[in-house]
């Protein structure tokens, strides 16, 4: 069977239907041979928009991730009370279920809160390794009798005072702002 076209054929797209080379699952046509197997065939894209993924996960387990980012954001506000000794659940329940809400807009909700935890830490930590350097010299100054290393000393004290309290105020902010777009089905930035 020859399948070269015909040029004196009075139909052309049969003759272009033969030129274009078509494969089945396991065969390489002719045409590819002849390219020494560099035929390159458009893949489909199989990548899912937002909208796509969102109306993919069941209500259940959507309702049970929003359910538990309600909780994590209302044990980050209880951990006010309890001298942070609470932060350790909702951070170990963050990492834990993260990955059952990859490609939603839930999944902005545990990272923003995995964030917050993180800067928080950070960032009190500093406010606290200042004070505790600054009342040491303090100690120093008293002792030495130096008016001047004590002045340096309060006005580091200051500072780190500063730090924690500006971090407490920043991470109830970021508690709030998350809990306000998860009730509002919105994610966060």
């Amino acid at each position: 069977m020859n399948h070269s076209p015909d040029p004196q054929s009075p139909n052309p797209q049969a003759n272009e239907s033969l030129r274009r080379p078509t494969k089945t699952a396991n065969s390489i046509t002719d045409y590819e041979a002849s390219l020494g197997g560099q035929y390159n065939y458009e893949q489909p894209n199989h990548e899912l928009t937002q909208q796509e993924q969102n109306a993919m996960m069941s209500d259940n387990k959507r309702r049970s991730l929003t359910t538990y980012n309600h909780v994590t954001y209302l044990l980050y506000v209880v951990s006010y009370f309890t001298a942070g000794l609470l932060w350790i659940v909702p951070i170990v329940v963050n990492y834990a279920k993260r990955h059952d809400a990859d490609g939603t807009w839930l999944a902005t909700h545990f990272d923003w809160q995995i964030k917050t935890f993180w800067y928080s830490i950070v960032w009190f930590a500093i406010g606290a390794l200042l004070i505790v350097f600054a009342l040491g010299s303090f100690g120093v100054s008293v002792m030495a009798d130096s008016g001047n290393l004590a002045l340096g000393s309060v006005l580091l004290t200051g500072l780190g005072l500063l730090i924690m309290v500006f971090t407490f105020i920043w991470h109830l902010y970021r508690i709030i702002r998350g809990w306000v777009a998860l009730t509002d089905g919105r994610p966060v930035p």
